[in-house]
């Protein structure tokens, strides 16, 4: 799941089985100026390398992997950063039925050991001429539920769907194979505070413009935050990314 792909330009679900072809084995390599994830780095604002391995069956099952440089709050205290690297792992199920495209699946986030930040979701898309719709739920999570303080003074809430991201999509040819792409996506529960703020932040929409041809992509990112309390992240500044990505077949 090309998870850095999809939430920089708004181009498919995660770049799960569209980037395969039935039986096939394929593969992808990025490279950016940031990684952006709902709208927010996962870089410190700092260049990222990505790569993924995808299978994608006849049947519409898939599975993959995919695996990305991360950093989040270095600096900010004696102890560095726990999370270097990021790497997920999905399987779903894609397909079209009468011009409508559907895509479910569950992806899992492996961030490292010392991190104890894993977590998983479902997701589930509907597309038709161009125009998307995506859901994904919080499943489980490494993260500690007593570690911070939710509405009304109490613990986090990070149980099953206590966490969801919807989004809409729509991507289309300018000119010569140049693809404008929107999107529009809204973040809320419990994880959004334990695993990007720390500030009490619950929910915010994220936004962008994007443009792609032959690998290279453009995107114009911005959400509703500010950028008070988030660890020097930016999170509230409009965020310009330039990518490359390469795909192969195995």
């Amino acid at each position: 799941m090309n998870k850095f792909i999809t939430t920089t330009a708004a181009l498919a679900l995660a770049g799960t089985a569209s980037v395969a072809h039935a039986g096939d084995w394929t593969a992808n390599v990025s490279v950016s100026n940031n990684y952006l994830w709902r709208g927010l780095t996962q870089s410190e604002n700092k260049p990222a390398v990505s790569g993924g391995i995808d299978y994608a069956h006849e049947s519409g099952i898939y599975v993959g992997t995919w695996v990305s440089n991360v950093e989040y709050a270095s600096g900010t205290d004696s102890s560095g950063d726990a999370f270097s690297y990021e790497n997920d792992w999905y399987i779903g199920y894609a397909g079209e039925y009468n011009g409508i495209s559907y895509d479910f699946g569950f992806l899992f986030y492996n961030y490292d050991e010392e991190a104890n930040f894993d977590f998983g979701e479902l997701y589930g898309s509907l597309g038709y001429m161009g125009f998307s719709v995506t859901a994904y739920v919080l499943t489980h999570t490494e993260a500690d539920e007593s570690d911070g303080i939710a509405n009304a003074g109490q613990a986090y809430d990070l149980g099953f769907g206590s966490t969801y991201y919807i989004s809409a999509d729509y991507a289309f040819e300018i000119k010569d194979c140049l693809e404008l792409g929107l999107h529009v996506g809204y973040h809320d529960g419990d994880f959004v505070d334990s695993f990007n703020f720390a500030n009490g932040t619950f929910d915010y929409v994220d936004y962008n413009v994007s443009l792609s041809k032959g690998g290279f992509g453009f995107v114009v990112s911005h959400t509703d935050l500010d950028d008070s309390g988030d660890i020097g992240l930016q999170n509230g500044s409009v965020k310009f990314v330039v990518s490359y990505t390469v795909d192969f077949d195995l």
